[in-house]
């Protein structure tokens, strides 16, 4: 009798054993959804999430096909944070739209470049030819720069890097300036004569930054891509594993060797 209680004594224990490892195992595992545009983002945060995941944290991707909806879902609360815009184009989606969200890590450099499907160099373009340029105020404005940098125009001393074609004081060539869905531009290389593409956006659309693009901007410029979040979600443990996938050796090496040097690895995260 009394063995029989032993026994059954240590079947219950044995099965509240097994039950607190599982609660401690769910306990230390944690998911959360990362927003991504498709193409190198969505390539390089599949590396991350095989990182992730050796630390518990376990990454569910969702990719967009544009630049608006990645912050509307992340402002919305279907998403925990979102890779695949720079600081300034954030920025001016919280000013514009009363979002909530901040920067916690820098990520990659994805340097503009000006394609073209009838013209191999910016000097064969004739007077009046058409440029099709991203239409949201950050990346428009970084096309415009990437133009004045190359001679093509001068922008207002102060247009900032949110210029628009409102801000061409002096346009040699009047040039037509075409704005359009930054996601779009690629499709419409035969009906420009050149275009300024995002290069994630180039590369989604088999073009290759190093190869293809006439004119390309320095790599240490102000358009570093970052990790997004909400305000109220920093300090939270997700939040350090998240940066730490990002920045590590692996993933660093992936987009090293497989961009063939279309994509920089930035600096440290903030968070």
């Amino acid at each position: 009798m009394q063995r029989r209680f032993v026994l059954k004594l240590a079947a219950v224990f044995g099965t509240a054993s097994v039950f607190a490892s599982a609660a401690t195992l769910a306990q230390a595992e944690e998911t959360i959804k990362v927003g991504v545009t498709g193409g190198p983002h969505a390539q390089i945060m599949e590396v991350v999430k095989t990182v992730a995941a050796k630390n518990g944290l376990n990454i569910k991707i969702v990719e967009f096909s544009d630049y608006v909806q990645p912050n509307a879902a992340l402002a919305g609360g279907d998403l925990d944070a979102n890779s695949y815009q720079h600081d300034p184009y954030l920025q001016a989606q919280v000013k514009d739209r009363g979002y909530k969200l901040i920067r916690v890590a820098d990520t990659v450099t994805y340097p503009m470049g000006i394609y073209s499907k009838k013209i191999r160099t910016l000097a064969e373009l004739k007077p009046g030819a058409k440029i099709a340029v991203p239409n949201d105020p950050t990346n428009g404005g970084r096309a415009l720069l990437l133009l004045q940098k190359q001679g093509l125009l001068k922008l207002r001393a102060d247009a900032g890097l949110k210029a628009t074609p409102l801000d061409i004081v002096e346009n040699p060539k009047k040039l037509k300036i075409v704005e359009l869905d930054a996601a779009q531009i690629p499709r419409s290389l035969n009906d420009v004569d050149a275009a300024a593409i995002n290069t994630n956006f180039a590369m989604e659309a088999g073009l290759k930054p190093k190869q293809d693009a006439i004119a390309i901007e320095e790599a240490n410029g102000p358009y570093v891509n970052i990790i997004a979040i909400r305000e109220a979600d920093k300090g939270k443990p997700w939040v350090a594993k998240l940066v730490a996938a990002y920045h590590s050796p692996e993933v660093k090496q992936v987009i090293g060797g497989k961009h063939g040097g279309a994509v920089i690895t930035a600096g440290q995260g903030l968070a």
